[in-house]
């Protein structure tokens, strides 16, 4: 599901909500349920791709201050704001769960940093440097 679209997976969420819907009318209860288990599992995957999506702008910047060894005023409220948003997402709503567990750091550390190693490669130094 992770590589499924937006409107995909908007339509996929809705059709599952429908099907939540017959199976509680039809009073088949254990079908809602693991209804409700897959929609949870959507939010939950939703929420760490954001997670990721956020770390991957914040460890570009992260890289091209280590080459560069300056720091732009955007870069600054780029690196910020991605630890804000970060927080923020990771933080479910009962305030005391997150989404990202503290074991589970260093896999999606490692795979945002693999993702941004292209992009930052391409901006630092105007693209001086290769991803190697």
């Amino acid at each position: 599901m992770l590589n499924l679209g937006l409107d995909k997976l908007l339509w996929l969420m809705t059709q599952e909500i429908w099907d939540l819907r017959r199976s509680i009318l039809d009073g088949r209860y254990d079908d809602a349920l693991v209804i409700v288990d897959e929609l949870e599992l959507i939010s939950r995957k939703s929420y760490i791709r954001n997670i990721r999506s956020f770390l991957i702008k914040l460890i570009i910047h992260l890289i091209k201050n280590q080459f560069e060894q300056r720091l732009t005023n955007s870069w600054v409220a780029s690196i910020k704001g991605s630890i804000l948003e970060i927080q923020d997402l990771n933080l479910q709503d009962n305030k005391t769960s997150h989404y990202v567990k503290q074991g589970k750091w260093e896999d999606l550390l490692d795979a945002a940093y693999d993702a941004a190693i292209d992009p930052a490669s391409a901006e630092v130094f105007d693209g001086l440097y290769t991803p190697k």
